[in-house]
């Protein structure tokens, strides 16, 4: 039943990503390494969903897929209604400045610049303004709640704040989706608290979210838990949202 929901979506006229069969292979030496076996899915607009699965099951390889950072080897992965599998890279490069915020574990912060600076750098990229940068990069640091830390650089934030400093820039360009991967594996607990209550108020207003993550009871913050194993799509459920991150 979900296979021919997809294949009616095949033009992602109604849904923010389609894939379709995709598959992905890597070679190791003599070896050939199938990391995604045939997976296929829709995610809505305004989704909150959980990728989750064991090391080796294939779900950073669909994140960096579906954020446009790597082509599948085969199959076919619609965004925004645009068939990005077979884009040239500068087009992807384009659809990923406008269209995709990404979170990190590691938060990828340039040590050196402000807050401020940080946040503006995929406007900078796209050719906006100093001025218009400086406010709509304050207008997000505020959103997330660092209006008083601006000139802050990342070694005088904690750990929850430089994250909070990731997540506003990738929401300045206000994007169709946002990507986060692993995003409270290197918080303390009620920084990751804090994460999640961030990320259920983005949602909260209309944000697509999708979160790779190893642990259910953050999984269980999302709507929706796509679990994987072996290169394959093996549960997809539906359920109310846990708003306690407790475990």
């Amino acid at each position: 039943m979900r296979e021919q929901a997809v294949k009616a979506n095949s033009e992602g006229e109604r849904s923010l990503i389609v894939a379709q069969d995709l598959v992905k292979t890597f070679t190791m030496g003599d070896t050939v390494v199938r990391a995604l076996a045939g997976v296929s899915f829709e995610i809505e607009q305004g989704a909150f969903v959980a990728i989750m699965g064991p090391s080796g099951s294939g779900k950073t390889t669909l994140l960096d897929i579906m954020g446009c950072l790597s082509r599948p080897t085969g199959g076919s992965y619609w965004l925004t209604g645009q068939r990005v599998s077979h884009m040239p890279q500068s087009q992807l490069a384009r659809l990923r400045n406008h269209e995709i915020g990404f979170v990190f574990q590691n938060f990828n912060l340039l040590g050196r610049s402000s807050a401020l600076t940080n946040v503006e750098l995929p406007l900078l990229y796209d050719g906006v303004t100093r001025k218009d940068r400086l406010a709509r990069s304050a207008e997000a640091l505020e959103a997330v709640g660092l209006g008083d830390r601006l000139n802050h650089r990342p070694n005088e934030l904690s750990g929850g704040q430089r994250q909070r400093v990731a997540i506003a820039r990738a929401l300045v360009n206000d994007p169709s989706i946002l990507f986060a991967d692993e995003p409270t594996g290197n918080l303390d607990s009620k920084s990751g608290e804090s994460i999640l209550a961030l990320f259920d108020e983005i949602n909260s207003k209309g944000n697509t979210i999708v979160m790779v993550t190893h642990e259910r009871y953050i999984a269980e913050h999302a709507q929706r838990i796509m679990s994987f194993l072996d290169g394959k799509l093996v549960e997809d459920e539906w359920h109310e949202k846990n708003d306690s991150p407790q475990g």
